[in-house]
């Protein structure tokens, strides 16, 4: 039976509750050991630094902040870095930007720092802030230490090392990676620029310890914080498939050759697979015995649907665009 959007939301939740119970519960045990550590290593770090560069993911630039940054790390001039805009639809940057200040951020850029588009606006907003407020114990240091917070797998090792690129023509000084928790501890300064000479510190992701909602949690999934398995491929593939239909956004069907949008992910799972001639042999029991029978790989293609999503090849998404359009998923 093909299930309605309205339906499938309530499957997915209901999927999501079963396959990782993530609401409301205590996310530190997915990364041992490593994101309250983090959180205290910064808190310690705190005298050193001049500036916070927050990063986050411009698809959800209203879901998913880690709120125990604005509480731990004090009143430190903070630059809120919106990175991935180049997968992101930011037709609606302008409202992005309102609904942020009356959060209280008031300083705001977007880039993609695979290309170092819009990344050289940061040094010049950072010492504008850095000069405007009051350096503590700061003050008789001549160069600036930054540090660069997030939850994981946003792009605070790519900004690094875009800001190295730019201002001091060097290569990468911290490793990058697709997934979450490349970064596991709070490291020594890295120079990103000599003329103000500044230095950043990169520090490992750290996700809330409680996640407000079950659609905040699945699009902090797609954009990648969360290691997929711990979710479910293709519980997160079916919660991609109901935001893009829900969207109106057909980019997967053209890429995939479908015809038409579906809302079935078994369906579109089904015929991914297909094209990608991603095939499994599975025993069935039958009154002759066993005998294999020729399968499509349903993880393969949800595996080839999340990529295609994070790398863009879907089209852009603004996933948070219920909540600029003062909506929850569930209204919609």
């Amino acid at each position: 039976m093909r299930l309605s959007p309205r339906s499938l939301c309530a499957a997915v939740r209901a999927a999501w509750r079963e396959s990782f119970p993530l609401e409301g519960r205590d996310v530190a045990r997915w990364f041992p050991g490593h994101m309250a550590k983090g959180l205290k290593k910064m808190q310690s770090s705190l005298r050193l630094v001049d500036c916070i560069i927050e990063v986050h993911d411009a698809r959800i630039p209203l879901s998913g902040r880690n709120p125990l940054f604005q509480e731990t790390l004090g009143l430190k001039p903070h630059l809120l870095v919106l990175n991935k805009m180049d997968l992101a639809d930011l037709k609606e940057q302008q409202k992005i930007i309102q609904h942020l200040e009356r959060e209280g951020i008031k300083h705001v850029v977007f880039t993609n720092c695979v290309k170092d588009e819009n990344v050289k606006q940061v040094i010049p907003t950072v010492t504008e802030l850095v000069g405007s407020s009051y350096r503590y114990h700061r003050g008789e240091h001549v160069e600036y230490c930054i540090m660069v917070i997030g939850v994981p797998n946003v792009g605070k090792s790519s900004l690094i090392n875009s800001l190295r690129r730019q201002h001091l023509r060097k290569g990468k000084a911290t490793r990058v990676g697709g997934e979450p928790g490349i970064t596991r501890a709070v490291m020594s300064r890295i120079q990103v620029c000599e003329r103000p000479l500044m230095f950043l510190l990169d520090t490992p992701g750290v996700l809330a310890p409680r996640i407000p909602s079950v659609e905040t949690g699945l699009k902090l999934a797609l954009c990648g914080t969360v290691l997929d398995h711990l979710v479910g491929e293709e519980t997160l593939a079916d919660f991609l498939l109901y935001t893009l239909n829900r969207h109106q956004l057909s980019g997967y069907v053209q890429h995939y050759g479908l015809g038409e949008a579906c809302d079935d992910i078994a369906s579109v799972l089904k015929r991914v697979a297909v094209k990608l001639r991603k095939t499994q042999k599975v025993k069935v029991l039958t009154g002759t015995g066993n005998v294999n029978v020729i399968q499509p790989d349903y993880p393969a293609a949800a595996r080839d649907f999340l990529r295609a999503f994070r790398s863009g090849l879907l089209g852009p998404v603004m996933l948070d665009r219920d909540l600029l359009q003062g909506r929850s998923a569930e209204e919609s």
